[in-house]
C-alpha cells in the first residue's frame, strides 16, 4: 500500500499547484453517520489578536525574519459530531445550519471540544477532507470537533493560519454574537491535527505560551469584550503525524523513507521546482510554499525550533517509523524535560498518518483510539493527576509494547538541532537546493 501512495505522490512530472490545490478541495459532500453544522466566524471589529501576534512573532525571532502582517478577516469552520443509528449512505437532512448543530449537540455527552486543523502541507485538504477523522474523534470522545478552515498557501503564507487559528481558539471561549455554541472553557478543549494541521496546533500552543510569557498586554479587545490575560491554555494538544519542521532537517527524513509514503526531500533538477502556474511563484518571489526563506526556523514556523515549552498542556503525539519522526521525537523530550506531560506512541513500519488510512491495520485502529481516548482524558471529567508522562514503542503487525524514555528521545541536543535547522534553511537561501524540495508532488 505504502508503494502504492507513493507512486501516486511521486509524479516524474509534477503536477502545478493551483491544479494540486483544486484537486484536494474538491467536497465529497456530507452523508452517513456524522452531523456537520457550516460556521462562519466574523472578524472582531478591534485589531488586538493581530497585533499581538505580530508582537509574539518579533520576540521569538531573530530580527531578520520577512513576513508580511495578515488581515483579520472571517474564519469559516465546521462543528462535526457523530450521527447514530443510521445506514452510511444516509443523506444530510436539509435543515438550516442551526438545527444542524442541534442535532448534532443532542447526540453530545461529553464535554470534550476538539479545536481540529486539518493536514495537507499548508497548501492542500479542507476541512471537507477530513469529515471522516473528525466524525470519528467526536464519536470516540462522545464529545464534539470544531474544524477549522484556515487559509491556505501559498496564496495566503505564515502567519495568516496562525492568526485563523488564534481567532478560532478564542471564538470557542468567548462566542461572538451570533454563535450557536456556548462559550467553551479552556479546560474542555484539545488542540489537534495531522501533519501540517499538527504543525498549526504546536504552533499555536507556542504562541498562546509566548503571549503569557510576554505579559505586555493586561487584557485584549475581542468582539465588543475585554478578556483578560493570561490566554487560558487548552486542556491538551493530540497531534498525529505533526510537521514540526519546515526545513526537514533531521536524520529521520532519510533513513526512514523506506517507510514511508511522502518523497524523500533530494529530487532531481527536473521536479525540484514547481511548474509556473497563477499561484506559483509568487510576487514578489518566495523560496518556499508556506513562509519567507529567512522565517524557516522560527519557532511558529517550526515548532522544532521552540526552546520554551514550560506551561505547556499535556500533549499526545503519535508518529509512525516515517520521515518527521525525529522532529516529534525532539519536541516531545524537551517539553517533558521542561515539565509537560507527555504521551510519545511510535509504531513499528507505519508511514505519515497511518492511523487515519489505514484503519484496517491493528496499529491504524490502535494509534487513532489512543489519540481519541487522550482526547477524552485531558478534556472530559477525569483528573489531570491521572495523566503521567510515558512512551511506548509498538512492534509491526502485534503491536507489542515497549516503554521508551520520553525525555531521552531526541537523537542530538538541542544545539545540534538548532545548526541543523540553520544549516539547510542557508542552503536553501543560497539557492542550493530547489525551492519545491521539501514539498509532496502529486
Amino acid at each position: 500500500m505504502v508503494r502504492i501512495i507513493r507512486s501516486l505522490l511521486d509524479n516524474p512530472v509534477p503536477t502545478p499547484l493551483a491544479k494540486q490545490q483544486r484537486w484536494s478541495l474538491k467536497d465529497p459532500g456530507i452523508k452517513g453517520k456524522m452531523w456537520i453544522s457550516k460556521v462562519t466566524l466574523p472578524r472582531p471589529d478591534e485589531d488586538d489578536i493581530r497585533r499581538v501576534l505580530v508582537e509574539a512573532i518579533d520576540s521569538l525571532g531573530d530580527g531578520k525574519g520577512i513576513y508580511t502582517v495578515p488581515a483579520l478577516v472571517p474564519v469559516e469552520a465546521e462543528w462535526t459530531g457523530y450521527r447514530a443509528n443510521v445506514h452510511h449512505d444516509r443523506p444530510r437532512l436539509d435543515l438550516p445550519e442551526s438545527q444542524h448543530y442541534e442535532r448534532l449537540m443532542a447526540e453530545v455527552s461529553s464535554p470534550v471540544t476538539i479545536l481540529y486543523f486539518h493536514g495537507g502541507a499548508h497548501y492542500l485538504m479542507d476541512v471537507a477532507s477530513h469529515r471522516i477523522p473528525t466524525s470519528r474523534l467526536a464519536h470516540f470522545t462522545n464529545g464534539r470537533s470544531f474544524s477549522v478552515r484556515y487559509r491556505l498557501a501559498p496564496q495566503k503564507p505564515f502567519p495568516c493560519a496562525l492568526l485563523d487559528a488564534f481567532q478560532a481558539y478564542l471564538s470557542l471561549m468567548f462566542p461572538p454574537p451570533g454563535s450557536f455554541h456556548e462559550p467553551v472553557p479552556a479546560k474542555h478543549i484539545v488542540l489537534a491535527g495531522d501533519s501540517a494541521g499538527g504543525n498549526i496546533a504546536l504552533a499555536l500552543l507556542q504562541l498562546i505560551l509566548q503571549i503569557n510569557r510576554l505579559a505586555t498586554w493586561e487584557h485584549l479587545r475581542f468582539h465588543g469584550r475585554l478578556l483578560d490575560l493570561p490566554i487560558p491554555v487548552p486542556a491538551g494538544l493530540a497531534g498525529t503525524s505533526a510537521w514540526a519542521d519546515i526545513t526537514r532537517c533531521m536524520p529521520s527524513v532519510v533513513s526512514n523513507a523506506r517507510w514511508d509514503y511522502l518523497p524523500p526531500p533530494m529530487t532531481n533538477d527536473k521536479i525540484s521546482t514547481f511548474p509556473h502556474d497563477e499561484i506559483w511563484p509568487t510576487d514578489p518571489p518566495r523560496g518556499d510554499l508556506y513562509c519567507d526563506l529567512s522565517m524557516l526556523c522560527h519557532p511558529l514556523v517550526s515548532p522544532l525550533a521552540a526552546k520554551n515549552w514550560m506551561g505547556s498542556c499535556p500533549m499526545w503525539l503519535g508518529y509512525g517509523e516515517e520521515m518527521l519522526a525525529d522532529e516529534g521525537k525532539s519536541v516531545a523530550a524537551l517539553a517533558a524535560q521542561q515539565g509537560a506531560t507527555v504521551i510519545w506512541e511510535q509504531f513499528e513500519a507505519m508511514p505519515h498518518c497511518f492511523s487515519m488510512i489505514f484503519d484496517q491495520l491493528k496499529a491504524g485502529r490502535r494509534c487513532f483510539k489512543d489519540w481519541a481516548d487522550f482526547c477524552g482524558m485531558v478534556a472530559g471529567n477525569a483528573a489531570a493527576a491521572e495523566i503521567k508522562t510515558r512512551g511506548t514503542w509498538f512492534a509491526a503487525k502485534t503491536c507489542q509494547e515497549t516503554d521508551v524514555d520520553v525525555r531521552s528521545l531526541a537523537i542530538c541536543s538541542q544545539e545540534e538541532v538548532a545548526q541543523k535547522m540553520r544549516s539547510t534553511a542557508e542552503a536553501r537561501m543560497q539557492d542550493n537546493e530547489g525551492e519545491g524540495k521539501i514539498m509532496p508532488k502529486l
